[in-house]
């Protein structure tokens, strides 16, 4: 019996030959990637291609079926592929352990793909993709799951929302003064431990240039002082690394943070008029304590069977577990230093020594500001940003997607919906979905439109790219790069410059607006003069109508900013939730806590829409937590009912 004989019963032969001829691309090879990369293989595709970035950490071994113990460390891409191979070894996979930013994967790239599926797990790389499918014309399968909670949708240029239809919440950044001197939450001392404390120590230097770190205030005055005398901690701290190999060299480190740096903090009596002072420490106090206290207190933290990583030590476990995961990575950066007079330890959860430092700094440190301590288990979920993954989410999510790829290659896109997984004891099913949204008129990306250039950019200046321009009716043009002013008819110094000479070359993006504020977006192909002979350049596609489409388009924003002010202006000062779901952002996502009571309140979310809630009574006082809703349509929505919104978190 063949192989493909039950999917040809299934979905008939001719889909069958479809999915074989297909080309498809896959970005991502983790928690959904590798479901999805099996998925694939067993589901008749023939011609698939696998890019990622990343290698194998231990921690991804739980739900990550394709990677076993051996391969850690190992490229994902390379390793899902060898596995896959085993499922179906009559596919042809080509892996690629890159970035999928890289100028090599072009627009050109995309277009010889039928259909893109993200398994991605990071903002920056989707709205890459997001981008060059657009700019390709290429569907794009999306994803993301986060515990229980998972997502599926399509991109599409003109038909769906892009991801960037709908804005996105800005990664949480921390200002500097929070975290080195007033801390008042776990993940503030958890930030300081990996982000300052161990750069400082092992040469990290990361406090320059996280954007964990927030430096926006530093225009202040006071945070200014604040900052130069942590500045002079910072010297002096350092200046005690160069005692790394005598005795009490981790008692003088210890004193150094958590007795004389947090006595400075209380000096200052202004900082501690509407808050609690720190506490400092003492290293000899700490491990004078007497042996039979001890004891008692380890016998407690026992009996109740916790395993040791997801029980808070003991204040002397933590001194000890300080000491000597200090020693232990002091000694490493010397022999690392031996070979590299540069080199430094960076943090890794996996890491023991690495990881046991920074629980015990972060817990010593919620110690002094009576902040509450958190187990070596939490502390590798926060500071390495850990994402709750569940191995079946991620199989329903991937499975989902195949469902979508089958629909696309047969050209059935008005049948495909945004699908959701949702938990909870009082949903009504586990997969709702609605309607894939319309794009957005007022969004920056797919309401462009995208032109090919192909143009020898060694030779070729910004003034023959402004003339081929006006030759194509686009009169006094603007040019930008992401956000970099190139030319504009007020700033003409670069006119003479090659394209090349100010890093515009081949696969980057080029803004250009005309005098009627029409944008339009250039895709710059690098092609030798030699190879496209009289012409100076070519251009794939049509710019007078790529204007005209812009005229529409901005005539279409008119009328949807006027009819957000006609809304807004008539709007009923008492809320329903109908008139909520018209007004959602599609970045949020309506989900049930199983363990949180609260109030209705929403979060916002990377890319991931919420479940429509259709014809549902009106809710009363929302906001405050004292009523609840229903939804009527039980095939469409999600039942809420008194309970917390809480955030999905991308895979």
């Amino acid at each position: 019996m063949a192989r493909e004989s039950h999917l040809e019963t299934t979905i008939g032969k001719s889909l069958v030959s479809t999915i074989a001829d297909a080309k498809v691309l896959m970005v991502g090879a983790g928690g959904i990637g590798c479901e999805l990369l099996k998925n694939l293989v067993m589901s008749g595709f023939k011609n698939i291609e696998v890019i990622d970035l990343d290698t194998i950490d231990l921690s991804n071994l739980n739900r990550q079926f394709l990677f076993q113990k051996q391969h850690i460390k190992k490229s994902k891409a390379h390793i899902a592929k060898a596995s896959a191979l085993a499922f179906n070894p009559n596919v042809n996979i080509i892996s690629r352990h890159q970035n999928i930013k890289e100028q090599e994967f072009s627009v050109d790239w995309f277009k010889s793909f039928d259909l893109v599926m993200n398994a991605l797990d990071n903002l920056d790389a989707r709205r890459h993709v997001n981008k060059m499918c657009l700019a390709a014309n290429v569907p794009l399968v999306e994803s993301g799951t986060a515990g229980y909670l998972g997502q599926v949708t399509i991109i599409q240029k003109d038909k769906t929302e892009c991801f960037d239809c709908q804005p996105k919440e800005t990664p949480k950044t921390f200002p500097v003064c929070t975290i080195r001197s007033t801390p008042s939450t776990p993940i503030h001392c958890i930030v300081w431990a990996k982000s300052y404390l161990f750069g400082l120590l092992f040469g990290n230097a990361e406090d320059d240039d996280d954007e964990t770190l927030s430096k926006e205030d530093s225009g202040n005055e006071e945070t200014a002082k604040e900052l130069a005398a942590l500045a002079q901690e910072a010297q002096a701290l350092k200046a005690i690394l160069a005692s790394a190999d005598t005795e009490g060299f981790a008692k003088r480190v210890f004193d150094k943070v958590f007795h004389t740096d947090i006595q400075r903090l209380r000096s200052m009596e202004d900082m501690w008029k509407s808050r609690k002072p720190p506490t400092p420490l003492k290293y000899d106090d700490i491990m004078n304590t007497t042996e039979d206290l001890q004891k008692a207190m380890y016998a407690t933290t026992l009996e109740s069977g916790t395993l040791k990583d997801q029980r808070v030590w003991t204040l002397r476990e933590t001194v000890e577990v300080f000491s000597d995961s200090l020693l232990t990575l002091t000694s490493r950066l010397k022999i690392m230093r031996e070979t590299d007079a540069e080199a430094s330890v960076q943090f890794d959860k996996d890491d023991s020594e690495t990881l046991d430092f920074v629980t015990a700094t972060a817990n010593l440190r919620a110690h002094v500001y009576g902040i509450e301590e958190k187990s070596r288990f939490q502390v590798k979920a926060m500071a390495g940003n850990i994402i709750p993954a569940i191995a079946t989410t991620n199989a329903i999510v991937a499975g989902m997607m195949v469902m979508l790829a089958f629909k696309i290659l047969n050209k059935r896109i008005a049948d495909c919906k945004t699908s959701y997984l949702v938990y909870g004891r009082h949903r009504p099913q586990l997969i709702v979905s609605e309607p894939l949204a319309k794009p957005n008129p007022k969004c920056y990306i797919c309401r462009n439109s995208y032109i090919g250039l192909k143009i020898d950019t060694e030779k070729s200046t910004v003034q023959d790219l402004i003339s081929l321009l006006e030759e194509n009716a686009v009169q006094d043009v603007e040019i930008q790069e992401n956000g970099r002013v190139i030319y504009d008819p007020d700033f003409d110094d670069n006119a003479g410059k090659t394209l090349a000479s100010l890093e515009l070359s081949e696969g980057k993006f080029v803004d250009v607006v005309d005098e009627d504020d029409r944008k339009i977006i250039v895709c710059l192909k690098h092609v030798d003069s030699a190879e496209l002979g009289e012409n100076k350049y070519e251009i794939e596609g049509d710019i007078e109508q790529a204007l005209e489409q812009q005229t529409v388009m901005r005539q279409q924003l008119k009328e949807a900013q006027e009819a957000e002010a006609t809304h807004e202006h008539q709007e009923d000062p008492d809320i329903i939730m109908s008139d909520v779901n018209k007004k959602r952002k599609h970045d949020e996502i309506l989900s049930i806590s199983e363990t949180t009571e609260g109030p209705l309140k929403k979060t916002t979310l990377e890319g991931v829409a919420h479940p429509p809630v259709e014809d549902v009574a009106p809710l009363d006082g929302v906001g405050d937590g004292t009523s609840s809703a229903q939804a009527v349509d039980l095939d469409e929505v999600v039942i809420v009912d008194g309970k917390s919104i809480d955030v999905v978190i991308l895979d």
